[in-house]
């Protein structure tokens, strides 16, 4: 990085959101007292307003990808600092769901990234492969081997070995496996991230989950599934109850898990609800 010592070398794998990134480096800068200042960030970054910078930070004006470059340069970012920097600019502007779900997966693949929010990073992946959490509900099994090899072959599809092994380290390091003696058991733990991350991860769990379902359409007997839809037509007031209704039922489900020696299958079920006209009143779906 140029611009800056290396002892001061600043962190930018810390920051999920690039306004708030800006603002600690420039107070971090003035701190350094190096007559730093906004007209000076201008002048490196080749602006014409003195106070861009400052317009940037406070939300007044956004980063397109040309000035996310002129920005990393400006800052001294360098190499994989300045990929980070770029792809969280491109992150905080996406405009639909999709774009900041592919963002995202950019962003947590950086080495910096994981390193700094190795919770965040293994909760991404927990939720993204649908494997993860099937494998801690398969440890209620009484005959359950902590064997990736095991493991891998009990999973419909199956696995890879490696991905079991992966998968277990992750269930590990986020709490959700612990150990019980020379056992693994499911554990309390509930591991939260800040809201954009959860938020992310949410919907990563939910696509993975649907895609799952998808697939299962063709590869899973008849027999062994029940795949279904309804289309309804609801009047003032049904949506809300619908999904009350839906929600009482998920708490039913659960009543009905079983643990110990009556453990024999892991399942996977789906509820799916969602708008398919606006309503009459103009609201959005």
């Amino acid at each position: 990085m140029t611009g800056m010592p290396a002892a001061a070398r600043f962190d930018v794998y810390a920051y999920f959101d690039y306004r708030t990134l800006l603002r600690s480096y420039y107070e971090e800068r003035k701190r350094a007292g190096r007559g730093f200042s906004y007209r000076a960030f201008a002048r490196k970054a080749g602006l014409k307003s003195p106070n861009h910078l400052k317009r940037v930070i406070d939300g007044a004006r956004n980063l397109t990808p040309e000035m996310a470059e002129r920005f990393a340069d400006a800052c001294g970012f360098e190499g994989e600092d300045a990929s980070y920097f770029r792809e969280l600019v491109a992150f905080n502007e996406a405009k639909t769901e999709a774009e900041r779900s592919a963002r995202y997966r950019k962003l947590s693949a950086f080495r910096g990234y994981r390193k700094a929010h190795k919770l965040a990073a293994a909760e991404a992946d927990y939720c993204s492969s649908w494997y993860i959490p099937a494998i801690r509900e398969l440890t209620a099994r009484n005959d359950f081997r902590e064997d990736p090899g095991w493991i891998a072959k009990q999973l419909v599809p199956a696995i890879k070995a490696s991905q079991a092994r992966s998968a277990l380290d992750t269930l590990l390091a986020l709490g959700l496996l612990v150990r019980e003696g020379d056992r693994l058991r499911a554990g309390e733990q509930i591991v939260t991230t800040g809201a954009e991350t959860r938020g992310m991860h949410i919907v990563s769990y939910h696509r993975a989950m649907m895609e799952r379902a998808s697939e299962a359409m063709v590869v899973i007997p008849k027999a062994q599934r029940d795949i279904s839809s309804l289309t309804l037509a609801l009047g003032r007031g049904g949506l809300e109850l619908l999904k009350h209704r839906i929600q009482e039922f998920r708490r039913e489900l659960l009543g009905l898990e079983q643990t110990g020696e009556d453990v024999d299958q892991i399942v996977q079920v789906n509820l799916q609800l969602f708008p398919l006209s606006r309503s009459r009143t103009g609201d959005e779906p």
